[in-house]
């Protein structure tokens, strides 16, 4: 049988073109500078740093969801003394979270983070151990996350623009900046956010402008996992289509590992990542003759996870249904309590529902038995 090329087809002409910029390692992963925009998250505070156990089954959670960075919260001196571990056994490269006290920095560069973030906003006397932080960086090869939140703005900033407007944010983070170039240190990654999706629009395309470092994306406090999706999405879409953005977090109220999925659907859409599984189903209407919702679920649970890049259709009726099924790489138009299964564009077989997923299934499972290996024609990019 000759071999079967499956997946998503190759990014559209129009994808974005890049905002140049310099380029920095976070551990393995490089940000900036043309690499791939990469995806992150932080973990819940609902498991302690020093809880190293926990923290890790996070870390393993979220790397399984294909997560590329991973940032811890350093409070305390006991989730400082328990850096160490969590980086030797960490698969992904641990980022540290470092707030108002500077001296747990240098735990987490002692400790071989591959990152740390500073928020400037609310350090004590942060213009004052530049200096010792740029230093101690430079000497361990690690670069600097700038981190401006809008609820934590120096008060100077507040004082002379009223409030955290766009100009005064983008101001913080390019004077922070300036501090660290001073002392010679430029491996720098920059991130501003702010809970309103048009803000953080308008701040990242000042930075783009004003300075060549990677920008990190993220609209904070962006709330509930619908409301965060649609609010990150918003900023997202108009930043990436412009070329904007180099790393991204979605920080729902939500967990982990839903994070990191809506960062990487984020970026598929766009063709900046390829897509692993795409669900292709209809809403719903009046000519639903099966539970669509429940099998599009169903479908999905069942193909996470697959080793292929796979489009499924999964249509309720016979209207757009089996147009639609053709041209993925499985498909199911459903009526009378029945699904036509298509394969590669053909008809295969005509199931009842209950036997829909398992078909498709076996029909994936046909496809990729003679698809080609890693590397060859047809597998994923």
């Amino acid at each position: 049988m000759s071999t079967t090329a499956l997946g998503m087809p190759a990014p559209p002409p129009q994808t974005p073109v890049r905002r140049p910029c310099r380029q920095i390692r976070v551990g393995t992963v490089p940000v900036g500078g043309g690499a791939p925009i990469s995806v992150q998250t932080m973990t819940m505070t609902t498991t302690n740093t020093a809880d190293v156990e926990a923290k890790l089954q996070q870390i393993a959670e979220i790397t399984a969801a294909d997560c590329d960075l991973v940032r811890v919260a350093v409070p305390t001196g006991d989730d400082a003394a328990a850096l160490p571990k969590i980086v030797a056994k960490s698969p992904i490269p641990v980022i540290a979270d470092i707030h108002f006290q500077p001296r747990y920095v240098h735990a987490a560069l002692d400790a071989g983070c591959a990152s740390v973030r500073v928020n400037p906003g609310n350090i004590k006397r942060f213009d004052d151990r530049v200096a010792d932080i740029a230093h101690a960086a430079a000497a361990a090869g690690v670069p600097i996350r700038i981190g401006v939140n809008a609820g934590s703005l120096d008060p100077r900033l507040l004082a002379k623009h009223g409030s955290a407007t766009p100009q005064a944010l983008v101001e913080s983070a390019l004077w922070e900046a300036s501090l660290f170039e001073e002392h010679g240190f430029t491996d720098l990654k920059i991130a501003v956010k702010h809970h309103d999706p048009t803000t953080v629009v308008a701040v990242n395309r000042l930075l783009a402008e004003a300075c060549d470092y990677p920008l990190h994306l993220g609209v904070t406090e962006a709330g509930p996992a619908f409301q965060g999706v649609i609010k990150s999405a918003v900023a997202f879409g108009v930043l990436l289509n412009e070329g904007i953005g180099d790393t991204l977090r979605v920080p729902l109220s939500a967990p982990p590992v839903e994070q990191v999925k809506a960062g990487r659907h984020l970026l598929a859409s766009l063709g900046l990542r390829p897509r692993k599984l795409e669900i292709v189903s209809c809403p719903g209407c009046g000519r639903l003759q099966v539970d669509l919702h429940r099998l599009a679920m169903k479908v999905e649970a069942a193909f996470t996870g697959f080793p292929h890049p796979l489009r499924i259709a999964v249509m309720g009726c016979v209207v757009n249904g089996p147009g639609e099924s053709r041209e993925a790489d499985l498909g199911v138009s459903c009526g009378n309590g029945k699904g036509q299964i298509f394969s590669r564009g053909q008809v295969v077989a005509t199931v009842p529902e209950h036997r829909i997923v398992e078909t498709l299934l076996e029909q994936a499972l046909h496809l990729t038995d003679n698809a080609p290996g890693d590397g060859e024609e047809g597998s994923e990019p």
